[in-house]
């Protein structure tokens, strides 16, 4: 009976990991497809369905990154950077405030004003899109990228101050008392005290917030018209629309350097990802 109880452990295990392993290249091929795709000449990628180019092309990289006008690709990259960057900066610093606010302190109005806060998440964005474009027209922030950064600065994302006061709230208001007795104030105790303390939670946030924006393109093409300050996603569009024929490996080439940026961040960040949800954001 033992051997054939772990006879019995060993075949589930071994099927939850094929099964595990068939989900993944499921998940992947796609990206993998859009990979070999690259290399190939558009009479490959709609005449037939095999992975592997059979006439290679080398230079898609090379000649998708030069683009189709007067603007490369490095310049898109710069311009995404540029939109993604502070944004997600202002984001996490905007956030974390509010997020402190409502997890550690009790004032007048404070459920009706987390009440508010959480009833903006459910409020579709179609709604909003008109009256921000009005009230950035009257302040002229159309074709800039001033229409990412204000609303990050002034905490206008209420996914993020929920998730850090979630996470606020699961630290032992122990610690705020101890630096209080130490002689913190409430502005020091959020830097030396939560801040350490919430790597993992603030590490999520940015990958959230960086891979969103990187891949906004509804946004970007309200607010932004000058094409020397489109960012990757109008970039790609544009090469589809500039080219009589599109060369459809060029355009999959700059969409594997596109996604690059995603996929590395992710990858770099997720032993932190992985340690918040395993410690809670608590370490002994």
């Amino acid at each position: 009976m033992n051997k054939i109880g772990k006879a019995k452990k060993i075949a589930n295990v071994a099927l939850r990991y094929i099964i595990l392993i068939l989900v993944g290249i499921l998940m992947v091929y796609p990206l993998i497809w859009l990979f070999f795709s690259s290399f190939k000449p558009n009479e490959e990628i709609f005449g037939n369905i095999r992975l592997l180019p059979v006439n290679a092309v080398w230079n898609s990289y090379v000649e998708g990154w030069k683009g189709t006008g007067q603007f490369t690709f490095a310049t898109f990259m710069i311009n995404s950077f540029k939109m993604v960057v502070p944004t997600v900066a202002l984001t996490i610093l905007s956030s974390v405030v509010v997020a402190y606010g409502f997890a550690r302190f009790r004032f007048p109005g404070h459920k009706i004003l987390f009440a508010l806060m959480i009833s903006t998440l459910m409020l579709p964005n179609a709604v909003v899109v008109i009256p921000r474009y009005m009230l950035y027209n009257k302040l002229g922030w159309l074709d800039s990228y001033m229409p990412f950064y204000m609303p990050a600065l002034f905490a206008c994302y209420p996914f993020f101050i929920f998730m850090f006061i979630q996470f606020f709230r699961g630290l032992p208001k122990d610690l705020d008392e101890a630096a209080c007795i130490d002689g913190c104030n409430t502005f020091e105790i959020l830097v030396k005290i939560i801040l350490p303390l919430s790597k993992p939670s603030i590490i999520s946030a940015t990958i959230f917030q960086f891979v969103w924006t990187w891949n906004d393109f509804f946004n970007s093409l309200i607010y932004i018209s000058s094409v020397s300050k489109y960012p990757l996603a109008l970039g790609l569009r544009m090469s589809l629309d500039t080219a009589d024929a599109a060369m459809w490996n060029e355009i999959f080439a700059m969409a594997i350097v596109s996604v690059m940026p995603c996929v590395i961040l992710f990858f770099l960040a997720q032993k932190y990802f992985v340690e918040g949800i395993a410690t809670s954001g608590i370490k002994g």
